[in-house]
């Protein structure tokens, strides 16, 4: 019988992708792996074995707050990932309170919110590390993204005050930009759109990001020594300018 995890990772925003690679990739290192995301009936590829999860939203602190209280019962947790998208593009005339309200709680307070709860747990014990991925809106606002760059970049702006607090206090907090489009379906399908399907067939396959390459830089990220932490590190693809 094998021995049961001695720590465990929360997920929160565990998708299809990059949420997924992510999941895979610490419960394949040996840790217990608590993954949320709206739709939770989703999860079911990723159960079993030290994966759990269940449907969250992360915009209620008081789910987010009971889910990371229940990783924390599996095993003490040694990180919280916060991945949560909420990518959205409209033209500014047309973004209504509404879309960018649910974007910030999104993509915003929902960081804040997972960055403070997981603070609560870890700090007394002076150790851990809280992981928030960001975007390319974080760092500047493109048309169309005005909801979507708010919140990203006040997701990063957060997430810089929370490590300047709490790194003396032990938590390592770092904001992974990601300048990239992501391989999934779905930005497959947006491409073909705005290049063509011949386009899309002579495409080289370095230009899209495998999400794997995302969960290597936060296991990577994960295993820094104390003396050269990271806060902010941004991964593209060599083709990608910027």
């Amino acid at each position: 019988m094998s021995a049961a995890p001695a720590r465990s990772v929360a997920v929160i925003g565990a998708g299809d992708h990059i949420g997924a690679a992510i999941v895979r990739r610490f419960a394949a290192e040996g840790f217990a792996v608590h993954a949320g995301r709206r739709n939770g009936d989703k999860l079911a590829p990723l159960l079993g074995g030290a994966v759990t999860g269940r449907s969250l939203d992360a915009r209620a602190s008081e789910d987010l707050a009971a889910f990371l209280d229940e990783a924390e019962g599996i095993a003490p947790l040694a990180l919280v990932v916060f991945n949560v998208g909420a990518n959205v593009q409209f033209p500014i005339a047309e973004t209504t309170d509404r879309v960018f309200r649910k974007v910030w709680e999104m993509a915003c307070f929902a960081g804040f919110a997972t960055v403070r709860e997981a603070a609560r747990i870890m700090a007394p014990r002076g150790q851990g590390a809280i992981f928030v991925t960001g975007a390319t809106a974080a760092l500047r606002g493109n048309p169309g993204y005005a909801a979507f760059a708010a919140a990203k970049a006040g997701l990063r702006a957060m997430a810089q005050s929370a490590a300047r607090e709490l790194w003396p206090q032990g938590l390592h907090v770092a904001h992974l930009v990601i300048d990239a489009g992501v391989d999934t379906a779905w930005v497959r399908e947006r491409m073909a759109e705005r290049l063509g399907a011949e386009a899309m067939d002579a495409l080289p396959d370095d230009v899209l990001m495998p999400p794997q390459a995302v969960a290597d830089a936060y296991w990577a990220l994960f295993n820094q020594p104390k003396s050269a932490w990271t806060f902010e590190q941004e991964i593209r693809p060599y083709r990608e300018t910027w």
